[in-house]
């Protein structure tokens, strides 16, 4: 990551360098009821010894933990949960930490993978729909309780309302009705706060729990005891307790602890039933995964659960049939759907040896797989998985909240009961316990800091799901952050702004060889080359009927090209750099630079020592660039283009799509420290590449993009992966992060000022003024309703334009 992130902040790749054996498990907590859980909790964890990092996430009630095995377990740490009162159980564990092998990665699998495979329903994902289902279980829950509290509290309220002037309700009994149908709701609908204060209270701690059972109690109780006792409380009120008026003239206040519990309860349930969707771009694409494989063994076809199917199996998908695993095309042709993945809604053509993903859909044609892939490796359960870790984590603003949340309960109780004793000290009217009761019981609950906790993860958590549904896979809340305030962008020509797939554009060779011979030789001695380059020379080759000859040495030279021996013959092919510095006469430079004028690449050619001739190659930039870097100039971004290219071909591309800047003839060690040069100058610097080149300017910058058709390397050392392969991505990924950020920040606006408008005047600082107090009922709307309103605000990214 880059040297600009905070250092508390471990990331898993930081957890891996220091501690190979790092391990990460996610907790599933129950019994959380506000953010200063969220924080009592990491800070439990993250003392236990052997714990490198610990994240707790409000909204998904998930703890996730990097911890050394050889120290602990996570039975262990789930003991550690619990002994502050809360239940945790232990998610399977994803084993060590590290980023997962990217989609579009390699085929190729080491024995390990060939063992028996976890289904797509193994592991994270598993994980993922049964704590799903088990929100889904406690929300039905919640709506039995909140609907027979609300059946009791009805009847209640009414009654209060009456004031004694409905003659039906004029009589002795009428409080101890009233306490036979609030009983039942604070202390069974109610039940979990009280338990939940009560732990918290046994832990020295206290919780958005601590404030609703101390406010109901107090309300409850202090009615109770008026009915057990009404001559006392008749007395203290100012009341009369003459025969028959008594149970009429001393105040009590069921309705306030029986329609606290019950709007608060109902406030939990919108808020589970709204959490919920804000994780539904994991339940779509847990859903994508077909059920079944039609597979070749023994030479018979059979359909099998896709939980059976193993790496080198032969699969056979029809069409319009989903491809149930990551493949590789053995024969057939067809168009495919890969939009659940990159978010391109137009069909790819596969045919043989091009690679297919598991849960994209087959469209026209039959294909005949080679499965390289299953289980959790495949593309579909890495980005779950991706996906997953990124709505779990927290984003840097989050740790703001997180100190905040964890002094607010604790001052609020001081602020209710300071609240309580100015109002019975400073009122001299014989209503003055109503008033302070009143006063103190507003402040508990209208302070209740559940919108807090909630405005930074359900952002993060809506935004990561739209970009995964959109092709921007995003590693972390941390990256979201950084993204909205990128200053400057710097992409790697080859594949990121080209094509990356170069042809041979002329063969021009020098006196004493032929066109054929030219290519052969060059070709040969490239054969065992990645570079982008050199494939195009290989491929010219093939394309004209030449055989090549395998080199008998080969060695890369880094930034300048690649020297062997073909035929017993000395072969450089490289730039002209390097010709001259093994002291070969280059004749063919004015040639050179008419190509390179033209955007395309002169690769010289020696055989023996002599000059041979020219391979020119050109990489053509991709449609979309052009468009895309306008529109990310029209983000008021800087464009800066970083390329190991000559400087004629770098700049007659830049010239072509008009960046700010081009750095040219960059080696690849030194593309670092461009983008350390550029944050010197005070810019915040996204890197975009796909090459292994471009790895550490990925880790150097303040936000990595790793497009996703390019390597494994690129992809790990990444924040965000682009799955499109396509520049306009860049865009979406940045107005996705303004967009999150903005939401964030307004989440944060409103729980921030509710909470400091709402305090005061719940504790009554109005009321010399406009002779009104806040009701206890309506500050528990109040709080129900900014939670609700916080979490809405946030599914509202759902929607967010990205193009």
């Amino acid at each position: 990551m880059s040297h600009q992130h905070d250092h508390h902040q471990e990331t898993d790749q930081d957890a891996r360098i220091a501690n190979p054996a790092i391990e990460r498990c996610d907790l599933a907590i129950e019994g959380m009821s506000c953010a200063s859980c969220a924080v009592r909790i990491e800070k439990r964890l993250s003392r236990q010894p052997g714990v490198a990092t610990a994240g707790v996430n409000f909204a998904t009630k998930v703890a996730t933990v990097r911890y050394d095995p050889s120290v602990i377990d996570p039975s262990r740490l789930a003991t550690a949960v619990e002994d502050l009162g809360y239940t945790a159980v232990v998610h399977s564990s994803p084993g060590k930490v590290g980023r997962p092998a990217p989609p579009h990665g390699h085929a190729g699998h080491d024995h390990a993978s060939m063992r028996a495979p976890s289904g797509p329903s193994a592991g994270d994902a598993a994980d993922h729909s049964a704590h799903m289902h088990a929100g889904e279980g406690e929300a039905r829950r919640v709506l039995v309780r909140t609907i027979v509290g609300a059946a009791l509290a009805l009847p209640v309220l009414v009654i209060a309302m009456s004031h004694g002037r409905v003659a039906a309700f004029n009589v002795s009994w009428i409080n101890w009705l009233q306490l036979s149908l609030t009983a039942p709701v604070v202390f069974w609908c109610g039940w979990q706060f009280f338990r939940s204060a009560w732990r918290g209270l046994v832990h020295f701690s206290a919780n958005m729990d601590t404030l609703v059972a101390m406010g109901t109690g107090a309300a409850f109780f202090y009615s109770f005891a008026a009915t057990v006792w009404p001559e006392f409380f008749a007395h203290a009120s100012g009341g009369s307790t003459h025969a028959g008026s008594a149970a009429t003239t001393v105040p009590v206040y069921y309705e306030a602890a029986a329609v606290i519990v019950v709007l608060i309860l109902l406030g939990k349930y919108f808020e589970a039933r709204a959490t919920g969707r804000t994780t539904a771009a994991i339940k779509r694409l847990v859903g994508l995964q077909a059920k079944t494989a039609r597979i070749v063994r023994g030479g018979f076809e059979q359909d099998v659960p896709v939980e059976s199917v193993a790496v080198g199996d032969t699969v056979l998908v029809r069409p319009g049939e989903k491809i149930p695993v990551d493949g590789r095309v053995e024969s057939g042709r067809s168009a495919v759907d890969e939009s659940m993945l990159t978010g391109e809604s137009i069909p790819v053509e596969k045919a043989a040896d091009d690679s297919v993903f598991g849960a994209t859909m087959n469209s026209t044609g039959s294909l005949r797989l080679v499965a390289t892939k299953v289980g959790a490796d495949t593309a579909l359960q890495q980005i779950v998985r991706l996906v997953q870790e990124a709505q779990g984590s927290k984003a840097p603003i989050a740790r703001l909240v997180d100190r905040i949340s964890g002094i607010f309960v604790p001052v609020v109780i001081v602020t209710a009961l300071a609240t309580f004793a100015v109002w019975w000290l400073v009122w001299t009217g014989d209503e003055r316990l109503s008033m302070a009761l009143i006063a103190g019981v507003s402040v508990l609950i209208i302070a209740c800091p559940c919108a807090l906790g909630l405005a930074t993860p359900t952002a993060v958590m809506v935004g990561t799901g739209r970009g995964a549904e959109q092709g921007i896979l995003i590693k972390g809340g941390e990256a979201l952050e950084t993204a909205h305030k990128l200053t400057a962008i710097v992409l790697d020509k080859t594949g990121t702004i080209t094509e990356g797939r170069p042809s041979v554009a002329e063969v021009a060779p020098a006196t004493g060889f032929d066109d054929a011979e030219l290519v052969r030789v060059a070709a040969s001695a490239e054969r065992h080359s990645e570079h982008p380059l050199a494939a195009a020379i290989v491929r010219e080759a093939a394309a004209r009927g030449v055989s090549l000859s395998e080199p008998e040495r080969f060695e890369a030279i880094v930034g300048h090209g690649v020297e062997a021996v073909v035929d017993g013959r000395a072969v450089l092919v490289g730039n002209a750099a390097m010709l001259e510095q093994r002291g070969i006469k280059v004749t063919l430079g004015g040639r050179a630079e008419e190509l390179a004028g033209q955007g395309r690449t002169p690769m010289f050619v020696a055989v023996d020592g002599r000059e041979a001739g020219i391979v020119a190659v050109a990489d053509t930039v991709r449609p979309e660039s052009k468009g895309a870097i306008a529109a990310m100039h029209g983000m008021g971004l800087r464009v800066v283009m970083l390329t190991g290219d000559n400087r004629r071909v770098a700049e007659a591309v830049a010239s072509s799509v008009a960046v700010d800047q081009v750095f040219a003839e960059v080696l690849p060690k030194d593309k670092a420290e461009h983008v350390r040069s550029l944050q010197s100058e005070g810019h915040v610097v996204a890197m975009v590449g796909d090459g292994i080149n471009d790895a550490p300017a990925l880790t150097q910058a303040d936000v990595g993009m790793a497009i996703g058709t390019g390597t494994d390397v690129a992809m790990e050392s990444a924040d965000i992966t682009l799955m499109r392969g396509d520049l306009r991505a860049v865009a979406g990924a940045i107005r996705l992060s303004r967009a999150t950020m903005r939401t964030i920040r307004q989440n944060l606006f409103w729980a921030f000022i509710y909470n400091t408008i709402g305090i005061p005047i719940a504790a009554g600082v109005l009321y010399p003024v406009t002779g009104w107090l806040l009701s206890p009922i309506i500050a528990s709307g109040a709080m129900a309703f900014s939670s609700v309103s916080v979490v809405l605000n946030s599914l509202r990214l759902r929607h967010a334009r990205l193009e």
